[in-house]
Formats: structure tokens, sequence, C-alpha cells
């Protein structure tokens, strides 16, 4: 499939897709070993901020690596035939206290879509919901067009 075309997207185009959409696939990493999850989270584009809530259940793989404070990288792409968008933000994953819960926070959270992604088949009276925020140390869209006579031929 040759690409024609890539393209950074400016702040304001990144802010746009990201505000388009609700879940991305959230990839945390500690001593060289990677774990991967999709999730559902919030975007406050003023503040260039991610807000999560994640739920996990005691001794969990996800629960051990955010117990770690994993480097982490959040991916949110869209298909869009022949143009694919993507961004990544990469960074620290930051637990909020709900002692340390301001009005900001609050707000955030409670516009933040609910977990798509947290199904269990059962009722699970050990779910733990911990709330995080991601600062990204780095924040990149890309725009690709894929030239689809070319890859035909």
């Amino acid at each position: 499939m040759p690409v024609s075309q890539e393209t950074l997207l400016s702040d304001e185009e990144t802010d746009a897709v990201l505000g388009r959409h609700e879940t991305g696939v959230l990839s945390l990493a500690r001593a060289g070993e990677p774990y991967s999850i999709p999730i559902s989270y919030g975007y406050d584009a003023a503040d260039r901020r991610f807000y999560l809530r994640l739920v996990s259940t005691p001794g969990s793989e996800k629960r051990e690596f955010l117990a770690s404070t994993p480097h982490a990288r959040l991916v949110v792409y869209e298909p869009d035939d022949p143009v694919y968008w993507s961004v990544i933000a990469s960074g620290t994953l930051s637990e909020i206290n709900r002692d340390d819960l301001t009005v900001d926070h609050i707000t955030q959270y409670g516009a933040a879509k609910r977990p798509l992604f947290e199904i269990w088949g059962e009722s699970r009276p050990d779910l733990e919901v911990r709330l995080y925020e991601l600062q990204p140390d780095e924040l990149s869209g890309h725009r690709i067009e894929i030239d689809r006579d070319e890859a035909s031929s």
C-alpha cells in the first residue's frame, strides 16, 4: 500500500481528531515489558491533557503495571479511506487521589466518556476505579494519504 503523502497535523487538527474520538489504545512499558489495552478517554484541548478512568481487579496485570508508574503511550487513530489519521501522546500517567480532586478534575472526569471496554460477564465486587491524567511530553498527529490506484497496479 504506497503512501502518496504523509503530513504532520497542526495543533488544531490534532485537537480536532482527539475531540472526535473517545477511545484509543493505551500502551504501558516497564523494564522492557509492554502492556496494551483499549481504553476510553476524555481530552481537554485547552490544557492538551487526557483524563482516564481505569478499572482493574486485585492482582490483575493492569493494576501491576499501573502501580509501577510506567511510561505510557496513547494512540488514537481514524481510518477514512484513502486518508488515515493518527495521534500519539507519550508521557507518564499520574494517578489522581480522590482526596486531591479539584473542581477542574471533577468537570473533566464528568465530561469524559464512561469506560467502554470494561465489560464483565458476571458481577465483580472487587473492581476498583482509579482516576489518571496523562499530560503528554510529546503529542503529534499525522495524516497519511494512500494512493489506491498505485497500490492496484
